[in-house]
């Protein structure tokens, strides 16, 4: 996209208001009259009018087209009389009369290109925005009896959602937790990223097993392959689309607590940091969705899900993991763990995480926590995200004490 980015765009606009009044035009036309006035007071050897073909290009960049053609009328004026106010033999004359009007006219026609650009970079953000509330939509918090905390940071500055995605749904059988990153970037990732949680959604509220969960992701993934394929789409150049995902499960509300079931799809292992220390999760021992069918010849693209525990349908086992009611559940997408700095060392997560609680058993809360690994991201890749990164937190809500 051409242009300035949006987000500089607003600040400037916002630079440029008082009191919520536009004052856009105060810059063209101060340079405007210190032109004249400057001009007026010099001797015929040292003549600057003709700078004056500078107003109307001020203000093509920071006023609207009519204000930008206002002032190429008002600076093709203004020329015209304080060099008439000269003697014959020290005007300027026709050439920069010429350069004037004909710098007006380019700076007009810039500035209606601009503002052109500038509304259509803003339709595409609201589009982009639109997509990322479908994708990433808004989470009450707390929400389902968890606390969370959530950041997106797309690896191209330009970009505002990509195939990374996370989500809670609340339902009779507990609160499912998912957190993902499809293969690859662009709108295909996306594409695959809104159809894996639409079946989330579903699924997770009305499946009593997490293992069928499991396997509906798994079937979806298959589904949208195949899809792809149909319509001659990334197959034809040799690649597979798959996601690496974790789904988690906290019992239902008063239900006995201390521990949560985990199904990990070839992803990250979580972090449990708590006032007692950081650990790890369980590995993903299990290929990532849409490769189940690889695991074994029981399994098949079109296996239908509820048959069993996953094992017959390639997908991982239902792992039940102790979690304290003061530990917070970190999981990230590999945005985090692959983060290089300037010498190739990949991010210490589990170290940076460690230190950081030992330090201050506080930073466990939610917020706190993502806001911590997002500042040790950025701060170990100096701002240079090789790909995109969600870090997402999830703890239990304490019970208010009497």
């Amino acid at each position: 996209m051409s242009g300035a980015d949006p987000g500089t765009r607003a600040q400037r606009q916002h630079l440029l208001r008082v009191r919520g009044r536009s004052v856009a035009w105060v810059p063209p036309l101060l340079l405007l009259v210190a032109i004249a006035v400057i001009d007026s007071n010099t001797s015929g050897e040292f003549r600057i009018i003709s700078w004056i073909v500078l107003v109307p290009g001020i203000a093509a960049a920071i006023c609207g087209v009519r204000g930008t053609a206002v002032f190429a009328v008002l600076a093709l004026v203004t020329y015209i009389e304080v060099d008439a106010a000269w003697p014959h033999q020290d005007q300027t004359g026709l050439p920069d009369f010429i350069l004037v009007a004909v710098g007006g006219a380019l700076a007009t026609t810039a500035c209606a290109v601009r503002v052109r650009e500038e509304r259509r970079m803003l339709h595409m953000r609201d589009v982009a925005d639109t997509t990322r509330r479908t994708v990433l939509r808004p989470l009450p918090t707390p929400w389902a009896g968890l606390d969370h905390a959530a950041v997106y940071l797309a690896a191209d500055s330009e970009a505002r959602v990509g195939g990374d995605f996370y989500d809670i749904q609340p339902g009779p059988h507990g609160t499912r937790v998912l957190l993902g990153d499809v293969q690859g970037k662009g709108l295909p990732a996306v594409d695959t990223a809104a159809a894996l949680l639409g079946t989330f959604r579903e699924s997770a509220y009305h499946e009593a097993s997490l293992a069928v969960v499991a396997e509906r992701l798994e079937v979806r993934m298959r589904r949208q392959r195949q899809y792809v394929t149909d319509l001659g789409g990334e197959p034809a150049r040799g690649v597979e689309r798959f996601a690496t995902a974790v789904l988690v499960a906290f019992p239902p509300c008063g239900s006995p607590g201390g521990h949560i079931e985990v199904v990990n799809f070839g992803h990250e292992p979580p972090l449990a940091a708590g006032p007692a220390g950081v650990r790890l999760l369980p590995p993903g021992d299990g290929l990532p969705l849409g490769l189940g069918d690889l695991a074994g010849p029981e399994s098949g693209a079109g296996s239908e899900p509820g048959a069993g525990s996953g094992s017959g349908s390639g997908v991982p086992p239902v792992r039940r993991v102790p979690l304290d009611p003061d530990e917070t559940l970190l999981l990230v997408t590999d945005g985090v763990t692959e983060a290089r700095d300037a010498g190739g060392a990949f991010f210490p997560l589990h170290e940076h995480v460690a230190r950081a609680v030992l330090a201050d058993p506080a930073l466990t809360q939610p917020r706190r926590l993502v806001e911590l690994v997002r500042e040790g991201t950025l701060r170990h890749s100096t701002d240079r995200l090789a790909d995109d990164t969600t870090i997402f937190a999830v703890r239990p809500v304490r019970p208010a004490r009497t």
